[in-house]
């Protein structure tokens, strides 16, 4: 069965934030995404090929389109379609800033690219972070880019949008963590197995306001430490490096 030019249009349109969010919807492509999202997010509707179809025979869809290669490709806004693409609801979550008292929590500021956002939430799906704290003006979630690049994970770690320093003002105690130039050096350091690791824009850093709040400032080191290098890391790396050196601490306890 073709697709609709209306429901074509339908998809194209989600590629906009605002039509997202007078929805309440995003959209997924490809068998590995797709196949992970779904029992996770309630499915509104899914074309995809014969050949896919016929290895889920059983699907939790109640709207379910077979479609030609050429039409996936029209739906698409992908450069390669993948056999299917799904929209699905947006799931409604509880910010409850208690769960900074006894896990690892990230939070964002002001993160802008989809990509570095995607793979941020990829990687705390790696390292058993569940909860992502991010600035009203971090990149949506649900920007199409954004999902495709969490490769799955966005199904099992919440993000929650919340001005930051009213977080951080409201945790008292918890450790805070930030990464700076003038931070102590995080492979010296004894890190927590609970707190808030924030991480900042990918070209102005962590703000004024938000670095005023932060009780523990990090720095990665560079190799050897008098060579000349590069300014900065990009943040969904310097995410990895991090995360990884905490999980690494904890696991050493």
């Amino acid at each position: 069965m073709a697709l609709s030019k209306n429901r074509i249009k339908y998809i194209h349109s989600l590629e906009l934030k605002k039509n997202r969010k007078t929805e309440k919807v995003f959209l997924a492509e490809g068998p590995k995404l797709v196949g992970d999202l779904l029992g996770h997010f309630p499915c509104r509707f899914l074309a995809a090929t014969p050949e896919w179809l016929s290895q889920h025979s059983k699907l939790p869809v109640e709207d379910v389109s077979e479609v030609s290669d050429e039409d996936l490709s029209r739906a698409s806004l992908l450069k390669t379609p993948q056999q299917v693409l799904a929209v699905f609801e947006q799931p409604e979550y509880e910010t409850d800033a208690s769960v900074i008292s006894h896990s690892l929590c990230l939070a964002l500021d002001d993160v802008q690219d989809p990509g570095n956002l995607g793979t941020i939430i990829r990687l705390a799906d790696w390292f058993g972070i569940e909860h992502i704290f991010c600035s009203p003006n971090t990149v949506d979630v649900y920007n199409p880019k954004t999902v495709q690049a969490t490769m799955g994970g966005i199904a099992r770690v919440k993000l929650h949008y919340t001005p930051l320093p009213d977080l951080i003002q409201s945790l008292k105690d918890i450790p805070v963590y930030g990464t700076f130039l003038d931070g102590e050096n995080m492979y010296t350091q004894k890190l927590s197995s609970n707190g808030l690791i924030v991480m900042g824009n990918e070209g102005n850093g962590i703000g004024k306001e938000v670095e005023q709040l932060i009780n523990r400032k990090l720095y990665i080191p560079n190799y050897p430490a008098e060579r000349e290098t590069s300014e900065s890391l990009n943040v969904a790396i310097a995410t990895a490096v991090v995360c990884a050196e905490f999980r690494r601490q904890a696991a050493s306890l």
